[in-house]
């Protein structure tokens, strides 16, 4: 299977970052991509007989857009000191992260069928190290927006204008860490900084909803909106699985001055395959044989 060209981004390394909102075609074919992407992981996760489905599926919008229309990057030169860096936080949701990078053209589709082996460059968590394209190894939750305000701090010593972009999962924003750096940031103003709340709403472990029925879930984290900009960030929430509206926030971060952003972007875990819509119990868990064929008929 070959990667998929959506047309109006051939190489955002020579063009920039369009400002433009989305055409009717350009949106269908992001979404066409976040369903290719929903595939990958699923058959990833399924030949691996492990791994993360809920999240993967939340997020795909999300990474679709970044790498397709917002970062300022060269697939042919990973390395490209003026690109974009972008920090993928919730990094057990790596089969969406290396489903996109491979449909990007970072490597081969093909190489996606050795997720988690023990010698391949796509392990359970990014790695750096191992795979071209990722500016951060990720996995210990909690970790990825220091990293991100330290780049966002490098951008700014060294006179850059490449941008940095931080995806969270809400479970994470559990963390201690993950609040002090929005403090620094909102400090420092860093208004190169955007993080990307994947708001799924749920998360595997803990805050079991009471008086409720066995394997309910409360929200990992209440109004995050009001949460953020308490502590001087601009919020802007939106539906995490429309490719208009992702676009659109993003741009709207780009031209806010004076302080960082995050877009609160609502999303379904499990989103596409209507069995694992909403069920904690898929955050991470083998596929079965019958289950793979129920989730890829629904993607279609």
């Amino acid at each position: 299977m070959n990667s998929i060209d959506i047309g109006q981004t051939p190489s955002l390394a020579s063009r920039g970052r369009p400002d433009r909102p989305l055409t009717d075609a350009e949106a269908g074919r992001l979404r066409e991509l976040a369903r290719r992407v929903r595939r990958h992981a699923l058959l990833a996760v399924h030949r691996a007989g492990s791994g993360h489905v809920g999240g993967p599926l939340s997020v795909a919008e999300i990474l679709v857009v970044l790498y397709f229309h917002e970062l300022r990057i060269d697939p042919a030169r990973p390395g490209w000191p003026a690109r974009d860096r972008l920090v993928f936080s919730k990094g057990h949701a790596a089969t969406a992260l290396y489903a996109t990078l491979a449909e990007r053209g970072y490597f081969p589709l093909e190489e996606l069928a050795t997720f988690d082996e023990i010698d391949s460059r796509l392990q359970g968590h990014p790695d750096m190290t191992a795979l071209p394209g990722l500016d951060m190894s990720t996995g210990s939750l909690g970790q990825g927006l220091s990293v991100g305000v330290g780049m966002a701090l490098a951008a700014r010593l060294l006179e850059a204008d490449w941008r940095t972009y931080v995806v969270l999962g809400d479970g994470e924003t559990q963390e201690g860490q993950v609040w002090e750096a929005s403090f620094v940031a909102a400090r420092y103003g860093l208004d190169n900084l955007c993080a990307i709340l994947d708001w799924n709403g749920l998360q595997q472990y803990g805050w079991r909803r009471p008086g409720g029925a066995p394997g309910e879930r409360l929200s990992p984290i209440d109004n995050p909106v009001g949460r953020w900009e308490a502590i001087g960030w601009r919020a802007i929430e939106l539906d995490g699985h429309d490719p208009a509206a992702l676009v659109a926030a993003l741009a709207e971060a780009r031209a806010t001055s004076g302080r960082p952003t995050i877009l609160v972007a609502r999303t379904v875990k499990g989103r596409g395959v209507s069995f694992m819509e909403g069920d904690y119990r898929w955050h991470a868990k083998p596929i079965s044989d019958d289950d793979l064929r129920r989730a890829l008929e629904e993607l279609g």
